[in-house]
């Protein structure tokens, strides 16, 4: 019989409290449960990887953002799964940091002489002309097709 109240789910995630939306900050606790690590581990890599940081509030309780969680989930799986120590995984985060901040070019641009900035605007003004002449070249074959007298 159903009273207006859904039911509960199965979902052990879902049972027994409203599930949060993905961007909700999540408590230690909260964290632990899903990841399945304790709390003194979670705790302890925060001393261990600087990239790790949750927000801390009044008493010292922590909030993980949706980042953080996925960064304990790929720190998790590199040292559960994949078998790497905490330095390997620190170096490994370090590296690909600086990969990250690094711009990421399909082909480096050729370098251009360096020019004083009188020659830099002569060069602009000619580039500009010869982009203008252009222009009007096409100007006068396009007046031509269509029987117009040239000028």
């Amino acid at each position: 019989m159903n009273d207006g109240v859904p039911p509960m789910s199965e979902d052990p995630e879902v049972s027994g409290r409203l599930r949060k939306a993905p961007t909700a900050f999540r408590t230690i606790s909260e964290v632990a449960e899903d990841l399945q690590i304790p709390q003194h581990v979670l705790r302890f890599w925060e001393t261990k990887f600087p990239q790790l940081k949750p927000l801390k509030r009044g008493g010292g309780r922590r909030y993980y953002r949706p980042e953080d969680i996925a960064l304990l989930r790929r720190i998790g799986d590199l040292l559960y799964t994949q078998g790497y120590t905490i330095k390997g995984v620190q170096r490994l985060l370090r590296d690909n940091a600086a990969e990250a901040a690094e711009p990421v070019d399909s082909a480096p641009e050729p370098e251009e002489p360096e020019l004083a900035p009188r020659e830099v605007g002569r060069a602009a003004l000619r580039h500009a002309l010869a982009e203008l002449e252009g222009l009007a070249a096409e100007l006068r074959a396009l007046a031509g097709r269509r029987g117009h007298p040239k000028e």
